[in-house]
């Protein structure tokens, strides 16, 4: 029968000395026999627990729970056992990685809203993503609200270019544009800014907001706090008061 030495077993299994030297003091690859010199010698058996292990190692798998699958008198249950506990934990870091993933994602994204990029950005995109759900929550009602609104004046405009029947579309129109204030009214008092260059949250009067230029997340603003204009980026609103 063949026999191995620690170096000759390391280099089979694709491991170092000392990961086998470590597996012997953790109790899990005593060697079969030791030499008069004190020399370890493995053998066939011995061979293939190290294959076992470092296959389990591969999996995350801990020493203790390898040692535990090792000395159980019946290893299936413990092996069916440690199967489940292990993908509950690999899925939990895959979840969580995911997550971080998203983050870094997002991050990404939210830096091409800023014109002027400083570290102190970053507590800003962290506020614009922590208030993302809710700013999300009130873009869709806004659609929600908006689209029939639209599919309504346009139909009354088409009965009246196809049919000469205009007073639909006179009657909708006012009705319209009404709703439609009051639902750009409620979209901004729900709705703060984010000053790129002092990092300053504000809100400004209705009507700059109503006419300033913008872009889908970003709107071209005074900051009342260090007067600069330049577009600044939509966050939730979360108590901020309207600056004068």
């Amino acid at each position: 029968m063949s026999k191995y030495t620690t170096g000759e077993i390391a280099k089979l299994c694709g491991v170092t000395v000392r990961t086998v030297q470590y597996y012997d003091t953790r109790g899990i690859l005593i060697p079969s026999e030791l030499t008069d010199g004190g020399r370890r010698l493995y053998s066939e058996e011995d061979l293939q627990k190290m294959k076992i292990i470092c296959f389990l190692r591969s999996l995350d798998f801990s020493i203790d729970n390898i040692s535990t699958l090792f000395n159980e008198e019946n290893p299936h249950k413990v092996i069916s056992l440690l199967i489940e506990q292990q993908s509950e934990a690999l899925s939990q870091e895959i979840k969580e990685r995911q997550e971080k993933l998203s983050a870094l994602t997002e991050l990404k994204t939210q830096l091409k809203n800023f014109e002027h990029f400083s570290v102190n950005s970053i507590g800003d995109i962290v506020n614009i993503m922590e208030n993302k759900k809710k700013l999300k929550k009130i873009r869709t009602v806004m659609l929600a609200v908006a689209i029939p609104l639209e599919i309504i004046e346009a139909s009354a405009f088409i009965l009246g270019l196809v049919n000469g029947i205009w007073l639909p579309f006179i009657t909708v129109l006012p009705i319209v544009f009404g709703l439609a204030l009051l639902l750009s009214k409620w979209y901004y008092d729900n709705i703060a800014y984010i000053c790129p260059e002092c990092h300053k949250v504000f809100r400004r009067p209705f009507k700059e907001i109503f006419f300033a230029a913008h872009t889908p997340n970003t709107r071209k603003l005074t900051c009342p706090h260090c007067g600069k204009k330049s577009f600044c980026v939509e966050t939730y609103n979360e108590g901020v008061e309207v600056s004068a």
